[in-house]
């Protein structure tokens, strides 16, 4: 069960609407890299994890992503609020308009919806956490990108405090395979190690690359 607190993680008071920037920010909420796929993706790995300690990694992150679904609704309301057609009209933000007035949608910021096909879940520990730590780089990126095309300061404040995290995120990932390398061992599917793939049969065909091209031994 969850104990859910009722204010943001992070303040946001954006004073000016910009209907120009809820368009990027909001690849933050539904993008191939944003915090709905995140909070899924983290919180449906956990399952297969094999160590208590991983699994509260996995649990922590996920739910701070929720979190911080919030804090990117909360940025792109305020971004749209109370805005004129003429405004609407000559920031670009009518194509979102006509089929989501100002409601907050996840979609990327090319206007591409979300998909869980954006994510993956394999059961294998090694490729899960890897994955998540490319996927908290890229988060990273993507805020990196926001604050190069926004300039108020009331919105680069809580996308600092986002990208602040994504490192955070990174860090503790980092530290779960570290985990699962020292309490693993041969009961996981480790890329390095797994006796249950271990090769003895000589007798199999393998290839070899010469100079003559592909040969055969």
């Amino acid at each position: 069960m969850w104990k859910y607190e009722k204010r943001l993680e992070y303040p946001v008071h954006i004073k000016h609407p910009n209907p120009a920037a809820a368009k990027i920010i909001i690849s933050q909420l539904g993008g191939p890299d944003g915090e709905t796929g995140a909070a899924e993706r983290y919180l449906n790995q956990r399952y297969s994890m094999p160590d208590r300690k991983v699994i509260g990694i996995l649990t922590d992150i996920g739910t701070e992503e929720l979190a911080h679904q919030e804090i990117v609704a909360t940025i792109v309301t305020q971004l749209t609020k109370n805005l004129s057609y003429d405004e609407i009209k000559r920031s670009g933000f009518d194509t979102y308009f006509v089929d989501h007035t100002t409601g907050v949608y996840p979609q990327a910021a090319s206007g591409t919806p979300f998909s869980v096909a954006s994510l993956q879940v394999t059961g294998d520990v090694f490729t899960d956490l890897h994955e998540d730590i490319a996927a908290e780089q890229k988060a990273r990126l993507t805020y990196d990108n926001i604050l190069r095309l926004v300039d108020d300061p009331d919105v680069i404040d809580p996308i600092r405090f986002l990208r602040e995290r994504e490192i955070v995120h990174y860090q503790r990932f980092c530290e779960a395979i570290a985990i699962t390398q020292q309490t693993c061992e041969d009961k996981c599917n480790f890329y390095a190690y797994n006796p249950a793939f271990d090769i003895t049969d000589h007798s199999l065909i393998t290839a070899f690359i010469t100079d003559e091209g592909i040969q055969k031994r």
